[in-house]
């Protein structure tokens, strides 16, 4: 197949083809299968698509105590104006739970929400954590409990059916008030999955990537008091109104892909910042 984008440095060609090819696969049967499929398949995708790709970046990250400090830092610019040590907070897909491990120094509670265990066993969990291992629909979490829920990189891994029930899932667990941050690759800078080597639209788990515009006409359903974005610019996080997006976004639509990949650099954020307020 011919590479769309340069390698990384430390993998081969044989090395990405074979990642994509394995996330393709399953991300064909989660495409075309019904919710009990999906189900059984998000409880065991990720240790599938590790014992198959030995040389996955996830697992060499698990090693690097350097990068899991500095991405714990600057994972925690985008929340920290919204926490504090009296707070609730949950993440969803906490991958291998550095985040979650690194936030529970500010916060009263973490809990992380995944679909199966992926933390290495290497670091010792902080008293103020729990994991919930839970299917992807039913959330075993009491109604109006969190403050604070965030998610980073996991809007995209969800089948389009279930985005709309994620969400509506998360309101029920907040309180009055409480808000959901997430942050997700915006579609017009993509594939930013593993295909993005071999393919112009994403193929491997990233099974939809979102504009803004898509993901509000979901969340309007769900009646979330206020909806607003972020970019960053510097070292400063600055709000963005749905407004700006969706003009934006309509007006770069009439390019090809490509160019509008260019045109769009800087003029929208290529992770979208989202904050839903309930």
């Amino acid at each position: 197949m011919r590479l769309r984008r340069r390698l990384p440095h430390d993998r081969t060609y044989e090395q990405v083809k074979r990642h994509y090819e394995v996330e393709k696969a399953i991300a064909e049967r989660l495409k075309s299968g019904s919710r009990e499929v999906r189900e059984r398949i998000y409880a065991c995708m990720y240790d599938e698509v590790l014992a198959k790709v030995p040389d996955h970046p996830r697992l060499a990250a698990r090693d690097d105590e350097g990068r899991i400090e500095e991405i714990g830092r600057r994972t925690h610019e985008i929340v920290e104006k919204y926490v504090n040590t009296d707070t609730v907070f949950a993440e969803f897909a906490p991958g291998d739970c550095s985040f979650a491990y690194y936030i529970s120094r500010y916060v009263r509670e973490v809990y992380a929400v995944d679909i199966s265990k992926q933390s290495s066993g290497k670091y010792q969990e902080p008293s103020n954590f729990s994991l919930i291992i839970y299917n992807g629909y039913d959330l075993d979490m009491a109604d109006n409990s969190v403050d604070v829920a965030f998610s980073d990189q996991l809007i995209e891994h969800l089948h389009p059916e279930d985005v709309e029930h994620h969400f509506d899932l998360v309101k029920r667990i907040l309180r009055e008030g409480g808000i959901y941050i997430f942050r997700t690759p915006h579609a017009y800078f993509g594939p930013w999955d593993v295909s993005k080597y071999f393919s112009d639209t994403p193929e491997g788990f990233h099974l939809k990537e979102w504009t803004y515009s898509g993901l509000e006409k979901i969340i309007k359903k769900l009646h979330y008091s206020r909806v607003y974005g972020y970019k960053k610019i510097g070292k400063n996080f600055i709000i963005i109104r749905p407004l700006y997006f969706k003009i934006v976004e309509k007006l770069l639509s009439i390019f090809p892909m490509k160019l509008r990949r260019k045109v769009s650099r800087p003029l929208l954020p290529m992770k979208m910042i989202v904050v839903l307020v309930k």
